[in-house]
């Protein structure tokens, strides 16, 4: 664990865990990481980003310079289902994205509680179907997301497996938040050890975004749902976080589906941390870990499957 990150985790401790067990006014979440995103995270030079309209809405377009043919990642931004933009997320999707050799289109999806569930995962899944309709090939597109973007992108994977496709060269997610009904043991056991999420205002969020619909459904918490014949998945979540047993036991699911995955449980380490590039060599570590996987799973460096 380096220096930063042991400054770091006492810091989020101090100072966004009680932002985030008091605050209650989805548009006050909104501003407060819009600003922090825009003093904390900085993309790297010899990358454009642009706004294009796909299924209807805006989403933020990342290009670096230099890309590898056709690559591209489908890129959705967590927050609870509550707050977050292709804004906030921007600086490490460009970092990514120069690492991997690929362009980043981050759609901005409906959020709760304005627009609870499906209006979330409905519009991911179109914003996708319209990415494809561009002429982007699946063979060299990886979809991915955190937090709460990874339950939307794990619930897009199971969305396209039951239709049958066309499917994605790979998936992954950071920090993913999977099962809305916190039956992980998790949720409990990391309460307190947690820098960044208090669980009781998850719980919140998860009430406002499901609106009375049921958190066993497998769009809202895709734990549950079949993931027969999907590519590769690749995981990465933290060991002292209350959404550790999401990610564990969503390894175990896909494994037992024939799903090839990867796991990466880092130590000691905040929730989404490879946003913290620009703080911590960690999340510098993560990302070029996800780029080398990345380009493993697209374009001619495939393997066949």
């Amino acid at each position: 664990m380096s220096l930063r990150s042991r400054i770091l985790n006492p810091y989020l401790r101090l100072t966004e865990k009680p932002f985030l067990t008091r605050a209650s006014n989805p548009a006050a979440l909104r501003r407060s990481l819009e600003i922090k995103s825009r003093l904390s995270f900085h993309a790297p030079p010899g990358v454009n980003r642009a706004w294009h309209d796909l299924a209807g809405a805006p989403a933020l377009h990342i290009t670096p310079r230099e890309t590898k043919c056709g690559r591209t990642l489908f890129y959705i931004h967590g927050g609870a289902h509550v707050f977050g933009s292709p804004s906030t997320h921007a600086a490490m999707l460009s970092n990514l994205a120069k690492r991997a050799g690929a362009r980043a289109v981050l759609p901005r999806y409906p959020l709760a509680p304005e627009h609870p569930f499906p209006a979330a995962p409905d519009h991911c899944l179109a914003a996708y179907r319209a990415l494809l309709a561009s002429g982007v090939d699946p063979a060299d597109l990886i979809i991915g997301g955190d937090s709460a973007g990874g339950n939307l992108v794990i619930a897009l994977l199971a969305d396209l497996c039951a239709a049958g496709g066309p499917l994605p060269a790979g998936a992954f997610a950071l920090s993913p938040l999977l099962d809305l009904a916190f039956t992980g043991d998790s949720i409990r056991t990391n309460a307190a050890r947690d820098v960044v999420l208090p669980a009781a205002r998850l719980q919140a969020a998860a009430h406002d975004y499901l609106n009375g619909h049921s958190a066993d459904d497998p769009r809202v918490s895709p734990l549950f749902a079949d993931f027969t014949g999907a590519p590769p998945v690749w995981l990465a979540v933290w060991d002292t976080e209350i959404l550790l047993d999401d990610s564990v036991r969503l390894a175990d699911r896909l494994k037992a589906q024939n799903v090839k995955v990867d796991l990466s449980v880092a130590r000691d380490l905040p929730h989404v941390w490879p946003l913290f590039h620009n703080l911590i060599p960690e999340a510098k570590t993560t990302l070029d870990q996800l780029a080398g996987w990345i380009k493993t799973q697209t374009g001619a460096s495939a393997p066949t499957r």
